[in-house]
């Protein structure tokens, strides 16, 4: 498993019975996670003194219940700053899980001796953008929703990073880079994050078990001659990362190199155990 253990601003002080108690810089939150399924007692005075709870409802979705908590408030990961704020279906604007990934990449990025164009797709609020961009690389941020990319940007200022050379689209990822491979525009790296279900700006379906794997041909296409990493999450189910490992090795496997996959995970203060937050599938070009 590949773990998330380096932040300074964020923690998983507990979980129990369904829900996880979290440290968001100066702020405690509960929110739900269908991973722990256990059932421990809850003794930490967060549980009771929290500033925020997202209540799932038994018919779907959920609302949060707050006490004594900002509008907007960041946090930081090594010189980088995030703006959170609790929004629909229990989300803060940050998977911290995610820095196991950044960290990984950014050292790739840091040592390859080269200029390096990095593909982010669905991208997000970028947390992966910045990384990427913090360690070197010029990156084309692409997501559907105007306001996430917005958010992106935001989070962008507040790192001091206006000035890198980032492109922010909105755009559905699959005819962006089709468009680009008409273009004949290719990148050094591809990092993406596709939820398990979603539409694009046109209202384009997307279901990730019937799409993913055309999208990674797809971007083999778009790859420099001299590719540097490829990045898949997944934080569905069914797609194990033995699965990813496959798809992977299958399609990039022209390009030698190795491909590995693992659960990301957080660890959990109070129990020390570590919880598992999705799966990661990373090809990497071989070490010279």
């Amino acid at each position: 498993m590949w773990i998330a253990d380096r932040w300074m601003d964020y923690e998983v002080l507990d979980c129990s019975k369904g829900e996880k108690l979290e440290r968001w810089g100066d702020y405690i939150l509960v929110r739900p996670d269908p991973q722990v399924i256990w059932d421990t007692p809850r003794t930490l005075k967060g549980w009771t003194q929290m500033n925020g709870h997202y209540h799932r409802s038994k018919k779907g979705g959920g609302e949060w219940e707050f006490h004594r908590l900002p509008e907007q408030w960041q946090i930081h990961y090594h010189g980088l700053t995030f703006n959170l704020k609790p929004f629909s279906f229990k989300h803060t604007g940050l998977f911290p899980e995610q820095a196991a990934n950044w960290d990984w990449f950014s050292e790739k990025i840091r040592t390859a001796g080269r200029p390096v164009k990095v593909l982010n797709l669905f991208a997000y609020t970028g947390g992966a953008t910045l990384a990427a961009a913090a360690a070197g690389a010029s990156v084309t941020h692409v997501d559907a929703s105007k306001g996430m990319v917005g958010w992106a940007k935001e989070n962008a200022a507040s790192s001091g990073l206006s000035d890198r050379p980032v492109r922010w689209l909105v755009d559905d990822c699959v005819k962006f880079v089709e468009r680009e491979i008409r273009r004949g525009n290719h990148y050094d790296a591809v990092i993406m994050d596709p939820p398990s279900y979603g539409r694009g700006p046109k209202g384009e379906i997307w279901k990730i078990e019937d799409a993913i794997h055309p999208l990674i041909q797809l971007c083999t296409q778009i790859l420099s001659d001299d590719p540097l990493f490829f990045l898949i999450n997944s934080y569905t189910t069914g797609l194990a990362p033995s699965v990813l490992t496959y798809m992977l090795g299958t399609e990039l496997g022209k390009f030698g190199g190795r491909v590995d996959s693992q659960e990301i995970g957080l660890p959990v203060t109070h129990s020390g155990l570590i919880l598992p937050c999705g799966a990661s599938g990373r090809w990497e070009t071989a070490a010279i």
